[in-house]
């Protein structure tokens, strides 16, 4: 912590890379370097937390002196209980606080330089694509990725549906841009966004992050991945109602 630079990600995408940066670190302190950190944590020192650094480095350390402090603190005392409880259960533990500890340090950057409420969805929705410190250190990451898989198999095997044109997160710049030209259509977009969220692609079956481009069928209502249906953010551009290839085939039966 001493001597090391301070760093204020000011962006959506230089708050992930410090986030992803600490979450490596911690990762690698409860699992691939879980000895040398077991070492670091004497129950015998004083109060003692776990850090992670954005070059993917972590340190067992006192906490900070200053009052307030820079950054968000971690857990306080995680070396006190480190004889007293079942190893795996107090690797866990300290994951679990670790997880907290990361979501509090990327929204304290958020808030510090004004993000708003569609920016801090962004990035929650974007650092919730990543599994949790505790799911890794535990294992249950492995699993649930397995139980995707199994699912993913079986929708896909389903036949192919529709969507409407929508909602795709753009780059940084063209949000900004969009938000002032469109203010009064900012809580419906809002709207959109969650409808979206909660919707399955009529194609694969997958609910992937808002980054992918999604289109929405006119006439069933129902969601596509751009790419599941050869529509891409241009092309969508000049459609002013689409209909999935699901409708466009029952109309040409009738």
């Amino acid at each position: 912590m001493e001597g090391r630079p301070q760093y204020n990600p000011r962006t959506i995408e230089e708050v992930l890379r410090d986030f992803r940066g600490r979450r490596a670190g911690i990762i690698k302190a409860l699992t691939h370097e879980v000895k040398e950190f077991l070492h670091f944590c004497d129950p015998e020192k004083e109060n003692l937390s776990l850090y992670g650094f954005p070059d993917e480095k972590w340190e067992v350390n006192l906490p900070a002196e200053e009052v307030p402090p820079e950054l968000p603190e971690p857990a306080l005392g995680i070396n006190f209980a480190r004889d007293g409880m079942e190893t795996k259960e107090w690797l866990a533990l300290i994951a679990a606080h670790s997880d907290a500890w990361l979501l509090a340090v990327a929204f304290y950057f958020g808030a510090r330089f004004g993000f708003d409420k569609h920016e801090r969805r962004r990035l929650f929705s974007r650092i919730n694509e990543l599994p949790t410190v505790h799911e890794v250190v535990t294992g249950s990451a492995n699993e649930q990725s397995k139980e995707k898989s199994l699912v993913s198999n079986h929708s896909s095997s389903k036949s192919k549906s529709s969507s409407k044109v929508v909602k795709y997160n753009k780059s940084e710049d063209e949000d900004e841009a969009e938000e002032e030209e469109q203010e009064g259509e900012a809580e419906q977009d809002e709207d959109e966004e969650d409808e979206h969220g909660e919707a399955l692609c009529g194609a694969c079956g997958k609910n992937d992050p808002y980054d992918e481009f999604w289109i929405c069928c006119d006439v069933c209502e129902r969601w596509f991945h751009g790419k599941c249906v050869k529509i891409t953010p241009a092309k969508a551009e000049h459609i002013k109602h689409y209909k999935c290839p699901s409708c466009s085939s029952h109309k040409r039966v009738r």
